[in-house]
């Protein structure tokens, strides 16, 4: 079947993703800026939750465009993927209205651990139906990077029982290595090799 309507749908649970992230955000009383001071840790966990969801939309975009068709497979793996996403605005807003406590700081990992599998089984999927196509399974190769960051994840997990914000920190030194679109799917497409 085609990838058109996982694509499209995809994008539209994203932008709900979003939408329910900034909802969170909500509008102190008072005019003056101190208002906004005690509204910082939700704002830090909003940005960089917002990140990491524009991080997985890019990359879906960059996996999506090396295929042609999907299956039945590829739709639940996709689904799968989602559905850790969709826990995205929950974690955030404990994590930020707690103040970055250990708990709260933990889960958030959890789910950012679970996006991280989900969207290699994704990927994986996508390889196992395609495999007359060689250039998504040559761009991904033996993905290192999503190993290393599978490893961080859980290990800001850990730290951030003991201390919260050294997991945190993990959390975006992880964000800050994918921020930059997946060159290796990036340079299949630039050299033309696609379907």
């Amino acid at each position: 079947m085609g990838k058109n309507r996982l694509e499209v749908f995809s994008d539209g649970v994203i932008a709900i993703i979003i939408t329910i992230m900034v909802l969170e955000l909500k509008v102190p009383h008072g005019s003056d800026f101190k208002v906004l001071l005690p509204l910082w840790p939700v704002f830090i966990s909003y940005v960089l939750s917002f990140i990491y969801v524009g991080i997985y939309w890019n990359n879906h975009h960059h996996l999506m465009h090396l295929v042609d068709e999907v299956s039945g497979r590829v739709l639940w793996a996709n689904l799968y993927l989602l559905f850790w996403l969709s826990l995205i605005p929950f974690v955030t807003a404990w994590m930020g209205e707690n103040h970055f406590r250990a708990a709260p700081v933990a889960a958030y990992g959890f789910v950012l651990l679970m996006c991280a599998i989900a969207y290699a089984i994704l990927s994986r999927s996508l390889i196992g139906h395609h495999r007359e196509n060689q250039a998504l399974a040559d761009a991904i190769g033996n993905d290192r990077k999503g190993g290393v960051s599978i490893a961080l994840y859980g290990a800001g997990i850990v730290l951030s029982l003991l201390l919260p914000w050294l997991g945190f920190a993990l959390y975006i030194a992880v964000a800050l290595m994918w921020l930059i679109p997946d060159r290796r799917i990036e340079d299949r497409i630039e050299d033309g090799i696609e379907d």
